[in-house]
């Protein structure tokens, strides 16, 4: 059982719990995007386990009414065993999704050319469907999305969480917020099937409207469970709005990284250990 002080960050630990929440942002106008918290599995079965936990959650949101789909991480289905093992469990997942969207998120820069390689098949074998992330601090990133500019899916720019060596990624935060900045304005210009803006940034957010308004490119906000959550609310008054809802037993591991990563987490943790 989840306690308390975690459940700000991740919905439950069953697919059930994760469709009850997603039901709840649905009534604020609040989409969800659903992820079975796993990753770095070294052996095939336990990816396609986790493989066959997301088929069956892809079933589930067909059979629903719900406005929600799942993003999976590439090292949970089975990059680490092989690629080739990564390539057919997608392929499950993008056959099994009928009408849900299917988001591919990125992992550290050894796992990107793989990643995309995936993403851009099964984007084009099946006209859509299927979205990937990019990550603004990496230095390909300019090359890359020039690359997946025409493909038939999606694409979702964030500023990248992972400490990547200082030879291929920027490590200054003003830099990353500089590129991030550029990178948005390409894709406004060039990404005929919309953007994926995520960022819990306010001058992001703010730049992003602005851009919509210039160019008027679809483009959709994405944000993390338990992160400006009423800001989420405000927005989808008026913008397409997704909330990251992880769920899953490895919990533990990733509550921490969002306690961590803002003094605000970290602050509301103490808070609600302390009773306060």
């Amino acid at each position: 059982m989840i306690p308390p002080v975690a459940s700000r960050f991740v919905a439950g630990e069953t697919p059930a719990e994760a469709l009850d929440h997603a039901k709840e942002l649905n009534e604020r106008n609040v989409n969800a995007i659903l992820n079975l918290l796993g990753e770095h599995y070294d052996d095939r079965r336990s990816a396609d386990e986790d493989a066959e936990t997301y088929v069956r959650l892809l079933e589930d949101i067909d059979r629903s009414d719900l406005s929600a789909c799942v993003s999976v991480k590439p090292s949970q289905v089975g990059l680490d065993v092989g690629t080739h093992v990564f390539r057919e469990n997608m392929e499950r997942l993008a056959d099994a999704a009928d009408d849900t969207f299917v988001w591919i998120d990125m992992e550290d820069h050894t796992t990107t050319d793989a990643t995309l390689d995936v993403y851009e098949e099964l984007a084009r074998e099946h006209g859509g469907g299927v979205g990937v992330c990019v990550q603004a601090n990496l230095k390909r990133t300019e090359d890359d999305l020039e690359r997946l500019a025409d493909v038939p899916g999606k694409v979702r720019l964030v500023k990248g969480a992972y400490d990547e060596p200082s030879d291929v990624a920027y490590k200054q935060k003003e830099r990353v917020n500089a590129v991030y900045r550029e990178y948005l304005a390409y894709m406004f210009q060039e990404f005929e099937g919309g953007v994926a803006v995520g960022s819990h940034d306010p001058a992001m957010i703010e730049y992003t409207k602005d851009l919509h308004e210039e160019y008027g490119t679809d483009f959709e906000i994405q944000m993390l469970m338990g992160v400006r959550e009423d800001a989420q609310y405000d927005l989808a008054r008026e913008y397409e709005v997704w909330q990251y809802v992880p769920y899953g037993d490895k919990w533990l591991s990733y509550f921490y990284r969002r306690v961590m990563e803002r003094k605000e987490n970290l602050l509301f943790a103490a808070r609600a250990v302390l009773g306060r």
